[in-house]
């Protein structure tokens, strides 16, 4: 099943349940796709989203909670930041497994080997090898710095 029908079903089983905080939790979901449905339709794009697009959603979803739980954690907030914490939970339902430190370590050696990658100036091409296979699985900010120092 597609991550968008899979979502689309949460939603209807949320409702019925009547389980107001995950239904919010998949309405905004909803709604980061629709506005990027939107934005590509101005640029005169297919105006639909893909798989790989709506896991960049979730994932980008997911850390600006994580950011926002620290906040609200160390500004004494703890309700708010148990909040954050469970729409994490809710939006991770749909996210695909995120690799082991061990299997990022695989990934990066075979997207090394893959592109040829020697130098600093090929970071941008184990980035989008890594990037085409493994969207949703890992955080690329932190890849990024590993990538960096593997090359550099």
């Amino acid at each position: 099943m597609l991550l968008r029908d899979r979502l689309q079903t949460a939603l209807k089983e949320a409702m019925k349940a009547r389980e107001a905080d995950r239904l919010s939790t998949l309405r905004l979901i909803n709604a980061a796709i629709k506005d990027r449905e939107i934005a590509l339709r101005g640029e005169d794009g297919p105006g639909e989203v893909g798989e790989p697009e709506i896991l960049q959603i979730m994932g980008k979803m997911v850390k600006q909670r994580l950011e926002s739980a620290k906040a609200y954690e160390e500004g004494g907030r703890l309700e708010l930041a148990e909040k954050e914490l469970a729409e994490i939970g809710v939006i991770q339902e749909f996210l695909p497994r995120q690799l082991s430190t061990e299997e990022i370590a695989a990934a990066l050696d075979a997207a090394v080997a893959e592109t040829g990658a020697a130098t600093i100036r090929d970071v941008g091409k184990v980035m989008a090898a890594l990037k085409g296979r493994y969207t949703g699985q890992m955080d690329f900010g932190a890849v990024g710095a590993l990538v960096k120092a593997r090359l550099g």
